[in-house]
């Protein structure tokens, strides 16, 4: 796994906006969308660039399956028939990237990376010890606010605007990835007892339902390696076989926050296609365990 954990609020400064404050949307519905990382993205070229994502301009919208969440007891269980937010990633257009961009908007009790290079040299990630960011959320309803970035921005915004416009715009384009259910019309669900070709869950991926041919996205696969299972014994194959993970990468129109896009290539953009193995009926989507979903 890349990383462990995305601070939302340094999401919400580089990926709902890289420079300055939000505009208000009216203002950006007048630009016409410049797609990031191409030649037009640049500060010079794109006009205003609080329309136009000039910083990064390679988004990854991560998805995670896992069969438990450990914390079950106290009623966290993952929604029936979808695959979980792993994050929403602000990459630079060469596939690199930082793990930390505001120090001061990190919202971690226990940040991992707990430095900003992963290294022991590197800048310490203080924990946040306020109070509990799910309590901001209630007296905002369904949360539609459509307010600033930046602290200094206008004085009508609202305290932690910020954070409710990256969980908005999270949840935006995780909606326009139905990994469940993709999987599904191909024929591949989650089974104890059946197992899978990688080669058909990423056939599933980029060949919808809906008649569009999409870019590979990235699989990833834990557990055992293959090669080290009994049936893969004598192979050469060492991928891993339990599917734990899909990465979709994208280039973006105008602001994040449409939840529009391009999808890329993801050998191109992040360097691999998978982690699973590849020989036939290799990979298992496990199901979830009972009392782990509702």
């Amino acid at each position: 796994m890349r990383r462990t954990y995305v601070p939302p609020i340094c999401m919400a400064l580089y990926v709902v906006l890289a420079h300055g404050a939000t505009p208000a949307l009216d203002h950006c519905a007048s630009i016409k969308p410049v797609l990031s990382c191409s030649c037009n993205a640049t500060p010079g070229k794109a006009g205003d660039t609080c329309c136009t994502e000039t910083y990064g301009g390679l988004l990854v919208a991560t998805q995670l399956w896992s069969t438990f969440t450990g914390r079950e007891s106290e009623g966290q269980m993952y929604a029936k028939n979808s695959w979980s937010i792993h994050g929403l990633w602000p990459d630079f257009c060469n596939g690199s990237y930082t793990q930390y961009c505001d120090l001061s908007r990190q919202y971690d009790p226990k940040p991992s990376p707990n430095t900003t290079n992963s290294k022991p040299d590197g800048v310490r990630v203080p924990p946040y010890t306020g109070e509990p960011i799910d309590g901001w959320f209630g007296p905002h309803g369904k949360l539609s606010l459509l307010s600033s970035m930046k602290k200094h921005w206008p004085p009508n915004s609202s305290p932690h605007d910020d954070l409710f416009t990256f969980f908005e715009t999270v949840l935006r384009w995780h909606r326009t990835l139905p990994t469940f259910q993709w999987l599904l019309d191909a024929g591949i669900q989650p089974s104890n007892t059946t197992s899978y070709t990688y080669a058909a869950i990423q056939a599933a991926l980029t060949q919808t339902p809906d008649g569009q041919h999409h870019p590979p996205a990235f699989i990833g696969c834990g557990g055992p390696r293959f090669n080290e299972t009994l049936r893969g014994r004598g192979s050469l194959d060492n991928g891993r076989t339990e599917l734990n993970e899909i990465w979709y990468y994208f280039h973006v129109r105008g602001r994040p926050q449409r939840g529009e896009g391009r999808r890329v290539h993801a050998g191109d953009a992040g360097g691999r296609l998978t982690t699973c193995a590849v020989a036939e009926g290799a990979v298992r989507y496990l199901e979830r365990s009972e009392g782990s979903e509702k």
